[in-house]
């Protein structure tokens, strides 16, 4: 995720990142403006076509469909964002219940059970930092603490793994009578959190957008801003390379965007700090336990 100052905005309009659009685009905007080049060139310059001829109704129809496009890429702009924000969503509820996790630990354990808090104190931040991988779809062992006792097969689903020896052992405990009944029910409820969340990070994951509707969108975005010169060139001219570009950068960016926002959980420039959030809970659950 990319870090920035939003109050320093006109400097944006200068720079290029790692996830601006234009560099994705660039390949486009030289073969529309070839295209346009062609049919401005066609129209005026061979053709000898006039303003009055009846190509120039398409203007007609193109402000027609320019309401339905910029209604379609609201939703598919709005529809990521949700996921993005559901998936930040998510993150988050998985610091605050490691967290808790943690601080209800530090206060039912015995100071003299040190065993049982250095397992937690591993085991909690293992689990998000093998979240993060799984819905990464990759495995780096050399980010888990090792825990005496436990070994992760990575042909598996390595977080519940996690989440069954955490269950475990908490259930251990209480055989032991090292917790009682009433705080081992206080506790449940974020040793159940970490599947529910990771139930919800994997929804968002593995259900795109339908691709019925992905493939509509851009083939819509395409054959409007490749109709764009037929009728506009009568107007404007020449000029109608740069506005043709100008159109398909505004429109094909909006949908570049919604698709790497989709999923917030891998590498792109605008996915989620995945990475910062697990050291954190890795730090915060340190300092507590």
């Amino acid at each position: 995720m990319i870090d920035y100052n939003p109050k320093v905005w006109f400097t944006f309009i200068f720079r290029l990142h790692k996830g601006d659009t234009v560099r994705k685009l660039s390949p486009m905007f030289v073969g529309l403006s070839i295209y346009s080049a062609a049919i401005a060139y066609l129209e005026l310059g061979l053709l000898h076509l006039s303003k009055d001829s009846e190509l120039k109704n398409l203007i007609v129809i193109h402000t027609l469909l320019g309401f339905v496009i910029s209604m379609l890429l609201v939703f598919r702009t709005n529809t990521a964002y949700d996921r993005w924000w559901e998936g930040r969503k998510q993150w988050g509820s998985l610091v605050n219940n490691s967290r808790n996790l943690a601080i209800k630990l530090h206060a039912m354990l015995p100071v003299s059970n040190k065993a049982s808090r250095e397992y937690f104190r591993l085991m909690i931040p293992n689990y998000a930092f093998s979240l993060k991988n799984h819905l990464r779809m990759n495995f780096i062992g050399g980010e888990l603490e090792t825990v005496d006792g436990f070994k992760i097969d990575n042909s598996k689903h390595v977080p519940n793994q996690i989440a069954a020896d955490l269950l475990a052992h908490t259930h251990e405990l209480y055989r032991q009578q090292q917790i009682s009944g009433e705080q081992l029910l206080s506790i449940n409820h974020e040793l159940e959190s970490f599947t529910n969340i990771c139930g919800a990070c994997e929804r968002i994951r593995n259900t795109p957008i339908p691709f019925s509707y992905s493939v509509f969108i851009k083939k819509f975005i395409f054959f409007y801003v490749m109709t764009l010169p037929i009728g506009y060139v009568f107007t404007v001219g020449y000029l109608i390379i740069p506005v043709v570009v100008f159109v398909f950068y505004v429109l094909a960016s909006l949908e570049l965007i919604a698709e790497e926002i989709e999923d917030p959980f891998g590498f792109d420039a605008n996915d989620l700090p995945t990475d910062t959030i697990s050291a954190n809970i890795r730090k915060h659950v340190a300092e507590i336990l």
